[in-house]
C-alpha cells in the first residue's frame, strides 16, 4: 500500500502536477505519518513548486518525528540533498554579499552529501553553487569530478530517471567548463531520456539557465531542452453537427501539437470547453477543471441547455480529469460576474502551473473574434488574458455564446469581483484597560495609516475591537495592503508601548463575487456574501505574523503579480467554525 502511494506521488511530481502531488502526499500522511519517503516527497513537491519555506517545514517534521533511514541510504541522501537545495533557493533570492555567502553554504552542504554518498547529483550542484559564490576554480574542479562520476555508475544507480540525470549532469558540467558543443550534445541525450517527464526538464532548465547567467553564456542555449506549455481554454457554446466537431477537433489537435501543451485548465460548458477537454484527455494529457460554483449548479446553467449528450460528456471529463475544483458557493442566479470569476481562476492557475515548470502559459480560444460588452464570455476571457501580455491562439468558431450574460437575480443586489481581508491580533483579549488604550492609540492608528496608503484600492473598511475587515478592488491591492499591515505592525516597539511583546497580527485574504449594497444597520455602502464569510473563517486559522490567502486570491494575483511577492502553497486547511476545507497559500516577500 505504501509503495503504491509512493509511486502515485512520484508520478504526479514527474508530470509536473506539483500541488496535486503535495495534496496527495499530505492525504496519505494522515494515515502514515511515520513514512519518511512520503514526507520527503511532500517536501520535494513543495520545493519544486516554489514554496521553499513550506518544504523546509515538511523536512523539519522528519527531524521532530525522529525519522530513521536505516536500510534507506538513497532516501537519506535525497533528504540531505533537498536540505541543500532549500539553502540554494534562499541564496538565489538574495543579492550581493548575502547571495555569495549563502551560495557558499549551499555548495558546502551539497559537497558534504557528495563526499559521503558519492553522488554526482550533489557534486554538480556543489559545483554550480560554488560558481554562484564566485569560487570559480573550485567550481571547475567539482564539475570535472561530477563528469567522472557519471561515467562510472554506482551499484545502486538503477532508478528509472538515472540516464536522464547523467545526461543533464554532463550538460551542466560542460556549461561550467565553457564547453558549448558538449553541453548541446548532453542536452540532446537528456531529451531522449526524459520523454513524458516535464518536471525533470523544468528542474534542469532552471539549473542550466542559472549556469548560463553565472558564466556569461546565452541562456538561449537551454531552449533545446523543452518543457510542455500550459494552456487555458475558452470558447463559445454550441450544440454543433458531427462534421463541425470533427473539423474543430482536428484544429484543436493541431494547436496542441504546435504549442506543445500537455497541461490544460478551464471550465466544462457545453460546446468548445468540453470539446477541448476531450481532446486533451484523448492525448493522455492533464486536464484541470475549474468551475465557479458547485457542479450541479454549473450543469444546470452551462451544460444541460446543450442537451443530454453534453451532460454525459461533462460527466466523462470530470471522471477522467487530473483535478476538479468547484467553488462551493451557490450563486443566487446565473451571473456574468460568477462566470468571470471562474475564468480568471482558471487563467491564474494556468500561470502558476507554467511558472512552476519554467514554461509558457497561453490561451486557446474557439472564438468568432467578437469582443462584446459582457463581463463574461469568450471575448471577455480573451481580453482578460491578453491584458496580462500573454498570447491567445484562436481557432475560428462561428457559434455565438448563448448564456454568458448576467440574468436577473430575483431582486438580489449586484455582484462584484472583489478581494477581502480579515485581520485580528493575538493576545488582545488579555490586555488590561491601560493596554487597550495604548493599543488603540498606537497599534490601530498605525494600521489606519497603512490602510490610507492603499488609496482608492480600499473600497470599504471597518473595525470592531481588534478586528479589521477590508475590501479591496483587486487581489493585487489586497496582497500589497496585507503585507504593508504586517510590516507596519512589526515596526512598532510593543514593550515601549506597554504591550506584550508576543502579540501577533494574523491576516486572511480571499477573493470572489460579493454583493455590493447598503448596510441596513450602518446605513452606508457595504459588501456581503458567502465569500466574505469565507474570508472571516480563514483568518482565525492563520498563524500570527503571517498572511494566508486562498487559492482563489493567489490565482487572481498570478494574473497581476507584484515583483518580489510570492504566494507559497501550504496545502488544504480547515477553516474556523467548520466552514470548509480550502487550498491555502502563505504570502511572503522575497
Amino acid at each position: 500500500m505504501r509503495e503504491s502511494g509512493h509511486a502515485e506521488v512520484r508520478d504526479l511530481v514527474a508530470r509536473g502536477e506539483l500541488l496535486t502531488a503535495y495534496d496527495r502526499a499530505a492525504e496519505l500522511l494522515e494515515h502514515h505519518d511515520d513514512d519518511p519517503t512520503l514526507r520527503y516527497l511532500a517536501a520535494l513537491a513543495l520545493a519544486r513548486a516554489g514554496a521553499p519555506n513550506q518544504a523546509g517545514a515538511e523536512l523539519a517534521k522528519l527531524d521532530e518525528g525522529g525519522a530513521s533511514f536505516e536500510g534507506l541510504p538513497r532516501l537519506e541522501e535525497d533528504v540531505a540533498a533537498l536540505r541543500a537545495r532549500l539553502v540554494k533557493d534562499t541564496a538565489l533570492a538574495l543579492t550581493g554579499e548575502d547571495r555569495r555567502r549563502s551560495a557558499a553554504e549551499a555548495s558546502g552542504l551539497y559537497e558534504a552529501v557528495y563526499r559521503e554518498h558519492g553522488s554526482y547529483f550533489a557534486c554538480i550542484n556543489a559545483a554550480t553553487m560554488a560558481r554562484v559564490a564566485d569560487e570559480t576554480e573550485r567550481a571547475e574542479v567539482l564539475a570535472r569530478e561530477a563528469r567522472e562520476l557519471v561515467a562510472a555508475p554506482r551499484a545502486d544507480d538503477a532508478e528509472e530517471d538515472d540516464a536522464y540525470w547523467r545526461a543533464a549532469t554532463r550538460a551542466e558540467a560542460a556549461l561550467l567548463l565553457g564547453e558549448r558543443q558538449a553541453a548541446a550534445q548532453a542536452m540532446a541525450d537528456a531529451i531522449s531520456a526524459s520523454d513524458g517527464n516535464p518536471a525533470l526538464r523544468a528542474t534542469t532548465r532552471r539549473q542550466l539557465q542559472l549556469v548560463c547567467r553565472e558564466t556569461g553564456l546565452d541562456p538561449a542555449l537551454v531552449e533545446g531542452l523543452p518543457v510542455p506549455s500550459v494552456l487555458h481554454f475558452t470558447g463559445h457554446r454550441f450544440t454543433g453537427r458531427d462534421e463541425d466537431e470533427d473539423a474543430l477537433r482536428a484544429a484543436i489537435d493541431d494547436k496542441l501539437d504546435e504549442t506543445g501543451a500537455r497541461i490544460a485548465f478551464g471550465a466544462l460548458a457545453y460546446g468548445a470547453d468540453i470539446l477541448v477537454a476531450e481532446q486533451v484527455l484523448a492525448r493522455g494529457d492533464s486536464l484541470h477543471v475549474v468551475l465557479p460554483c458547485p457542479a450541479d449548479q454549473f450543469v444546470e446553467w452551462s451544460v444541460a441547455p446543450g442537451g443530454e449528450n453534453w451532460i454525459e460528456r461533462f460527466d466523462t471529463c470530470i471522471a477522467e480529469a487530473t483535478s476538479v475544483w468547484c467553488d462551493p458557493s451557490y450563486a443566487p442566479a446565473e451571473d456574468a460576474v460568477v462566470y468571470a470569476f471562474g475564468s480568471r481562476l482558471a487563467m491564474g492557475h494556468t500561470v502558476i502551473a507554467a511558472d512552476a515548470l519554467t514554461s509558457v502559459a497561453f490561451q486557446l480560444a474557439l472564438w468568432d473574434g467578437e469582443n462584446g460588452e459582457s463581463e463574461a464570455g469568450t471575448g471577455s476571457d480573451v481580453r482578460a488574458w491578453q491584458e496580462t501580455g500573454r498570447v491567445t491562439e484562436v481557432i475560428p468558431c462561428r457559434h455565438p455564446d448563448t448564456a454568458a450574460a448576467a440574468k436577473p437575480g430575483g431582486g438580489a443586489p449586484p455582484m462584484e469581483l472583489r478581494a477581502m481581508v480579515f485581520a485580528d491580533f493575538r493576545g488582545f483579549s488579555k490586555l488590561d484597560e491601560r493596554q487597550v488604550v495604548a493599543f488603540y492609540e498606537s497599534v490601530m492608528a498605525a494600521m489606519a495609516d497603512s490602510i490610507d496608503h492603499s488609496g482608492d484600492e480600499v473600497l470599504f473598511r471597518n473595525s470592531w475591537g481588534d478586528g479589521l475587515y477590508l475590501v479591496y478592488q483587486t487581489a493585487r491591492g489586497a496582497a500589497l495592503g496585507s503585507l504593508a499591515l504586517q510590516e507596519a505592525f512589526r515596526s512598532l516597539d510593543l514593550p515601549a508601548l506597554g504591550l506584550p511583546p508576543d502579540m501577533g497580527l494574523r491576516i486572511g485574504v480571499h477573493a470572489g463575487p460579493v454583493f455590493a449594497a447598503p448596510d441596513p444597520i450602518r446605513r452606508e455602502p457595504s459588501y456581503f456574501g458567502t465569500h466574505v464569510t469565507r474570508t472571516a473563517r480563514i483568518e482565525p486559522r492563520t498563524p500570527p505574523g503571517e498572511v494566508y490567502m486562498t487559492a482563489s486570491s493567489a490565482a487572481l494575483l498570478a494574473l497581476d503579480p507584484v515583483p518580489g511577492m510570492t504566494p507559497e502553497y501550504v496545502g488544504h486547511f480547515a477553516t474556523a467554525k467548520e466552514f470548509g476545507v480550502f487550498p491555502m497559500y502563505v504570502l511572503t516577500r522575497r
